[in-house]
């Protein structure tokens, strides 16, 4: 790294543009006020070297000045915006509704809104936050952010910590705002100086030189919103990932005990007791919004449930269940365990749970049925042997049906 050293004696770093030490302008500053006659400093980061717009040799270098653009990051912004407004033009896949023709969205989207559904999924619109090239804007947005907020937040660290009270002549005559006042009594001084006190002022002196400053945080105002951004993004891109965050769903029916979905086979859930709880009816509170409803509306409706962890046994044996948690599971109040957390996402009352079938002579129907016999819908068997030799096997079964 190549040194600047000023009149003052204080080495700098390359790219540095006014003293850190003095103030004296080290290169030429740019006009901000366009008067020819009066050249303001340049007074972001207090003249302290950045990054980006020092070093050009290497490829990292160029990386890193790419990045740190401004004009780089508002137009990933602006593409971000436009990919997200692509897909809220349709409902997204896993907002199908639950009635729709097919939950397919090869056939959904054409089927509901004809030629441009169609487009719609063969350009993957209809999964637009959780595609690769989604999440890769993201990360440039994120990196994005990393950079500028490195590059900008050194040199402004730089500049608040070396600050100093004496600085050059130049400096101070060509900032936007000064004053010269001649023949100052240390009275006087001393009177400034405790009346800077008394509005807060943080004072520093060195060889007769004032230095009062206050609101110093404010400068950071920035890259406090960058790094709640940089948060953000960090956050919507593990939420994509399995390893952060699970979505699943579990139909666990009363007195059932199943294995939880997403993890590994090492949680189970039982379901204990159905609890739901409807608005009464002749309530004067509720009377005419039940009307209009026309339908009974669920007040509360929970589920008794028991969280079971497997547990290693023998070789060869079934795996032991330790119980984990017990509790009762309503709406908006989850039951968080291990890092999971379940939610009563819904319910279903009066559940199709099996079919019985009668056997009868073809020629006559009103006879008295030879034999009957049930299939539960929920564990059906292949095979049924029945009275008087009956045999009937199941060919097909088709749980998922309207």
């Amino acid at each position: 790294m190549n040194k600047i050293k000023c009149e003052c004696g204080h080495v700098n770093p390359e790219g540095t543009v006014l003293c850190e030490a003095c103030g004296k302008p080290i290169e030429k500053n740019q006009h901000i006020d366009g008067n020819e006659n009066k050249r303001l400093l340049n007074m972001r980061y207090d003249g302290t070297a950045r990054r980006s717009q020092t070093y050009r040799r290497s490829l990292i270098d160029k990386t890193w000045g790419f990045f740190s653009s401004v004009k780089v990051g508002v137009w990933l912004i602006v593409i971000a915006l436009i990919s997200s407004g692509l897909g809220t033009i349709f409902p997204q896949a896993m907002y199908i509704p639950a009635d729709a023709v097919s939950r397919d969205p090869a056939v959904f989207y054409e089927a509901q809104y004809g030629i441009f559904g169609k487009i719609y999924y063969q350009l993957g619109l209809h999964e637009v936050y959780s595609s690769w090239w989604y999440m890769l804007i993201i990360a440039l947005i994120g990196i994005s952010l990393v950079i500028c907020s490195i590059d900008r937040f050194v040199p402004l660290y730089r500049a608040l910590k070396i600050q100093r009270p004496k600085r050059h002549e130049t400096f101070i005559n060509r900032q936007r705002l000064y004053s010269e006042t001649k023949n100052v009594h240390e009275e006087e001084k001393e009177k400034l100086v405790h009346s800077l006190k008394k509005q807060r002022y943080h004072v520093t002196e060195e060889d007769g030189h004032i230095l009062a400053e206050k609101g110093r945080f404010s400068r950071w105002g920035p890259y406090v919103n960058h790094i709640g951004l940089i948060i953000i993004l960090i956050a919507a891109m593990l939420r994509q990932t399995s390893f952060m965050y699970l979505d699943e769903y579990v139909w666990v029916r009363e007195g059932q005990q199943i294995v939880i979905p997403g993890t590994n086979n090492e949680y189970f859930i039982e379901n204990k007791g159905f609890l739901l709880e409807t608005y009464d009816e002749e309530d004067e509170r509720f009377k005419d919004a039940l009307e209009r409803q026309g339908e009974m509306v669920a007040k509360n409706y929970q589920t008794d449930v028991i969280i079971y962890k497997a547990t290693e046994g023998v070789v060869g044996e079934e795996a032991s269940l330790e119980k984990v948690a017990e509790d009762e599971i309503r709406m908006n109040h989850p039951l968080k365990f291990n890092g999971y957390t379940l939610y009563q996402a819904g319910f279903q009352l009066n559940e199709f749970t099996d079919m019985s079938f009668k056997i009868h002579r073809v020629d006559d129907e009103d006879a008295e049925e030879i034999t009957r016999f049930t299939v539960d819908l929920t564990n059906p068997a292949s095979e049924y042997e029945l009275d008087d030799g009956f045999k009937v096997e199941l060919e097909h079964y088709f749980p998922d049906y309207s």
